[in-house]
């Protein structure tokens, strides 16, 4: 199918424009085949996402996906071919998708400017975050679907009031499987998926009578889990009772005052390139009142990915590790 190209000026830059096979808000078009669905009867596909009504009229072809949360769902339905480019990578993905991404071009290590975007020519954006999908981001919804190019922003991250999951569960985590599956039109792939993660979720045994902070970043203001958020669903789900569980917000900042009066039995510590377990062990360590805390002391930490600590298919698992680390510590009041 021949391309049609028109140009775009972004910052007194000409951009070459891209490939409009995608569906889009009120702007649809017929794209190539890949590995994805066929239109073989297919079905228009409609959305309310984060506010933003988008139409599918075909199963998206070529996708930028930003975030780890958006690539890891595509490559866990087996749609890996129709990645044109990721961004903004939280950690590797797990080894079984590594070989499936080898070659998908990496636009950047942040946000991807609308430039890269354009040139990769996707018919979808999937953003894990709103903020992704900004005039200083990969640009704004409303000039991506002018163009053609779909967005669809993960479900879990919406922020308006009457779409913020709140709080964030399980069930939506599920219906985000469900739902891409729709989209690109392999609801038996999102089904097999959803039977995978529910079965990890049943085996879970949560741990009981154990209090923890989960720190995800921050120094000398530690940015942790509060009450409605990805951390909350994960301690939630492996037993473990959030000190900062009344913070009605996905994540809050706090003291390390209102840390050390709370004195948890274990800390959840959030491991990434720029913020790794082991600096934030380290830290603490050297810490005046934070070495004080007995989960220091005692060395009770547990760790979870940057990856898997925000909505998507590894939060099972993590889950499932949690209560596993937890157990292993020493820690419940079991038995």
């Amino acid at each position: 199918m021949p391309r049609t190209r028109r140009p775009l000026l972004l910052a007194a830059l000409v951009v070459p424009a891209l490939m409009l096979a995608a569906c889009a808000s009120d702007a649809p078009a017929a794209p190539a085949p890949t590995a994805a669905a066929t239109t073989a009867g297919w079905e228009p596909v409609t959305v309310d996402n984060c506010g933003t009504r988008v139409t599918f009229d075909a199963p998206p072809q070529r996708v930028v996906a930003i975030k780890s949360s958006t690539t890891e769902m595509l490559l866990a339905l087996g749609l890996s071919d129709v990645l044109v480019g990721t961004a903004f990578a939280d950690g590797p993905v797990p080894e079984r998708w590594a070989a499936d991404v080898a070659d998908v071009p990496v636009l950047s290590e942040k946000v991807p400017g609308p430039e890269a975007v354009l040139e990769a020519e996707p018919d979808l954006v999937y953003a894990g975050w709103e903020s992704n999908l900004s005039a200083d981001g990969a640009g704004e919804r409303e000039t991506l679907a002018g163009l053609g190019i779909a967005t669809y922003v993960s479900p879990s991250a919406c922020k308006a009031p009457g779409y913020q999951p709140d709080p964030l569960t399980f069930d939506d985590v599920l219906d985000e499987i469900r739902e891409v599956g729709e989209i690109f039109g392999v609801p038996d792939a999102a089904a097999d998926v959803v039977a995978e993660q529910q079965a990890t979720l049943d085996a879970i045994e949560p741990v009981e009578g154990v209090t923890a902070v989960w720190w995800s970043s921050g120094t000398d203001t530690p940015y942790v889990g509060a009450g409605i958020g990805a951390p909350q669903m994960l301690l939630q789900t492996a037993g473990l009772t959030n000190v900062f569980a009344d913070v009605h917000d996905t994540w809050t900042s706090v003291g390390w005052e209102q840390v050390v009066a709370a004195d948890p039995d274990v800390l959840v510590l959030v491991d990434s390139a720029w913020n790794s377990a082991q600096k934030k062990k380290d830290y603490l360590a050297a810490h005046p009142a934070a070495s004080q805390l007995t989960a220091v002391r005692e060395q009770r930490y547990a760790v979870v990915p940057f990856a898997a600590s925000e909505a998507g298919v590894r939060n099972a698992q993590a889950a499932a590790d949690l209560a596993d680390a937890v157990r292993a510590l020493g820690t419940t009041t079991e038995d």
